[in-house]
């Protein structure tokens, strides 16, 4: 009667990827509590799944992993029906959306408790608890709702990583095999991987939202855990290709170098995630170790070009535009290819001064790519965290934006877009405004369509980049049916909605 079921919402039509934060908390309790796990990415029916679990009556726990977007559609409907039929199991939810919507969730009534950030202590701890009746209020990392009011416990200082214990892979592959549900071709590689070696990051950016979660702390697993990880899912499985979903795996130079070279001799293409003045620090010996371990693109938070503009979204460090523009010249030399992202649409006083901002990135874009024009460049509308005590978010309070208070506004499809940063619902942006960014996308995808989509052929991307150099060359935005015709019929893959 105290098993425990594991549950992660779909996230992704295709391509589906090890479901690392939830196998983190099994890996927790393995040994001690008997555990299944459910994932929505590989079950026609995950809801019935789920459910015929709890009605063997074995199972008196269920712990759900809910990331902001796509995995609300299931984990909302799902919760509030399971709570209905099994009022008695506790349902513990964890991820980025309920440590910072915590009172929308806990006043649900329908989630008991929420792991705020790390799990790896807290969740075994709460499940003890409630297994003994004994107090829960002093266990950290803990949020759970007593007489109309959310307590948030205090947090846990963020623990080493390579004590750990090691993922149940294993296990995992007598739910899911591996082989055929996580390991999917990719730009990277026929049976690409998805990893996670560290957590947190040691910036404040006040549009992020690991910021709260982790508030600048960062810990990573060594170099030689994370290789030895990965060549036992490579030998056992086949993995040629890695993703590393780290908030910002390049913090540590050294670090960085020692798993690229370890790596190096296993062939294997990888992507993950830095910041441009950390890796400009790198020596040129550093980064062509990197890509002679097999890194072949990294995503980048450019942000912005406009120091006035990284200075409003804190984004901490030295990057400046100058920066972005001279490294992305810089790493042409190595062969790595930068992927970019920019936050359009910040608040400004005026709408003059809101549509300035946005004619100036588009610029700034079109000078990136003319110093390298194999830069991947990916468009965000920019869409408030709640970053407490941020100037920022604080700007975006006085402008009257507002977050849905119910948890099941949650997944009305505005925002979810919103979640996506594809619709910002921000009172300081127009519809004309929002236009001209997705636009401006459009085109550009046109004219330089991501080397990620591997679906979309030479005489295609020929194709569609003769129709959009035209309104490129010309700055014409305005209604690229055409283009947006092309990507439909084509399927055209944009990867900050749909990956690699």
């Amino acid at each position: 009667m105290n098993k425990i079921l594991l549950f992660n919402p779909k996230s992704a039509v295709a391509k589906h990827r090890i479901p690392n934060s939830i196998l983190s908390i099994a890996a927790s309790i393995e040994g001690k509590y008997d555990w299944a796990i459910v994932d929505g990415n590989c079950e026609a029916d995950p809801l019935g799944k789920l459910e015929s679990y709890l009605e063997t009556g074995e199972y008196k726990y269920i712990g759900f992993t809910v990331m902001p977007g796509p995995q609300l559609r299931q984990a909302v409907p799902f919760a509030k029906a399971i709570k209905e039929k099994f009022p008695h199991t506790f349902m513990i939810w964890g991820g980025y959306f309920p440590s910072t919507q915590s009172k929308a969730v806990l006043t649900s009534g329908y989630v008991d408790f929420i792991i705020n950030g790390p799990g790896d202590h807290a969740f075994p701890a709460l499940i003890d608890a409630l297994e003994n009746n004994t107090p829960y209020e002093f266990i950290k990392n803990v949020i759970y709702h007593a007489n109309g009011d959310v307590i948030k416990n205090p947090k846990e200082d963020l623990f080493e990583q390579d004590p750990l214990p090691a993922l149940p892979y294993d296990k995992l592959h007598d739910f899911y095999a591996i082989d055929k549900w996580y390991l999917g071709r990719t730009y990277l590689g026929e049976r690409t991987m998805a990893y996670h070696s560290s957590i947190g990051c040691p910036f404040t950016c006040s549009f992020c939202a690991v910021v709260p979660i982790f508030e600048a702390r960062w810990k990573a697993k060594s170099a030689q855990h994370v290789y030895n990880d990965i060549k036992y899912i490579k030998d056992k499985w086949g993995a040629d290709a890695v993703e590393f979903h780290d908030n910002n795996f390049f913090v540590s130079e050294k670090r960085t170098v020692e798993f690229a070279r370890l790596i190096k001799p296993e062939n294997m293409s990888w992507w993950g995630m830095a910041r441009i003045d950390t890796m400009d620090k790198f020596s040129d010996a550093s980064l062509a170790a990197v890509r002679e371990g097999g890194c072949r693109i990294i995503f980048f938070g450019a942000e912005s070009g406009n120091n006035k503009i990284l200075d409003q979204l804190d984004k901490g460090g030295t990057q400046t535009g100058d920066q972005i523009i001279r490294f992305a010249e810089r790493l042409k030399k190595f062969d790595i290819i930068p992927e970019y992202s920019f936050v359009l649409g910040t608040p400004a006083p005026t709408a003059k001064e809101v549509q300035e901002q946005i004619d100036f990135e588009i610029d700034f874009i079109k000078r990136v790519k003319d110093v390298n024009p194999r830069t991947e460049i990916v468009l965000y509308t920019y869409s408030p965290v709640p970053t407490e005590g941020s100037a920022l978010f604080k700007e975006v309070q006085a402008h009257g934006f507002k977050y849905p208070q119910a948890l099941e506004d949650w997944i009305s499809p505005a925002w979810e877009n919103f979640d996506m940063r594809k619709n910002p619902l921000t009172p300081w942006l127009t519809p004309e405004m929002i236009d001209k960014i997705r636009n401006f996308e459009t085109v550009l995808n046109g004219v330089y369509p991501t080397v990620t989509d591997i679906r979309l052929n030479d005489l295609k991307r020929r194709a569609i980049k003769l129709i959009a150099s035209m309104r490129y060359k010309a700055n014409l935005y305005s209604h690229p049916y055409e283009i947006k015709l092309l990507q439909r019929m084509w399927k055209y893959r944009q990867p900050e909605i749909q990956g690699f």
